[in-house]
């Protein structure tokens, strides 16, 4: 396994976007899915990377860091593990990369926005400490959409 920042536009990256795109139309509603596009991800303020198996792009998965009233924190987006890597803890190799990024730069709030028909995404984000909360940024109330938060040690 080789985890290295990845190029949103690379046609690996586009091909496993594309997937994760058409997993979560399956699941949610357009207006309850909150996808962020390639030229989003390759901003400066985003960490984006992915999990190689040998020749095989498996995973993806990515980190923005915003600011609010509140101060900094990063926002996780598009976790996403084909099919046939899944049960490998590839998306817990991500989430712990992108969280140890986090800290490297100082910062100790971590969010995220995932949804109610993917248990296998909040069982990972509760083993890994993430907290339920309220809607935070520009998200509104949704009954499709579960906020989390979790507090990065030093």
């Amino acid at each position: 396994m080789q985890i290295q920042s990845l190029d949103p536009h690379s046609p690996a990256a586009m091909s496993l976007l594309a997937q994760s795109d058409a997993y979560m139309a399956s699941l949610y509603p357009a207006e309850s899915n909150h996808l962020t596009d390639p030229d989003a991800l390759a901003q400066p303020q985003v960490r984006f990377i992915g999990v190689w198996l040998a020749e095989w792009l498996a995973a993806c998965g990515a980190v923005i860091v915003k600011d609010d009233p509140d101060g900094p924190y990063g926002e996780i987006k598009r976790i996403f593990v084909q099919p046939q890597f899944r049960g490998r803890g590839l998306s817990k190799a991500v989430m712990q990369d992108l969280e140890s990024h986090l800290k490297a730069q100082g910062i100790e709030l971590v969010r995220l926005e995932t949804g109610v028909h993917q248990p296998e995404a909040l069982k990972l984000y509760e083993t890994l400490g993430y907290d339920r909360r309220a809607p935070f940024g520009n998200y509104a109330e949704d009954p499709l959409s579960v906020f989390m938060e979790k507090r990065l040690s030093a």
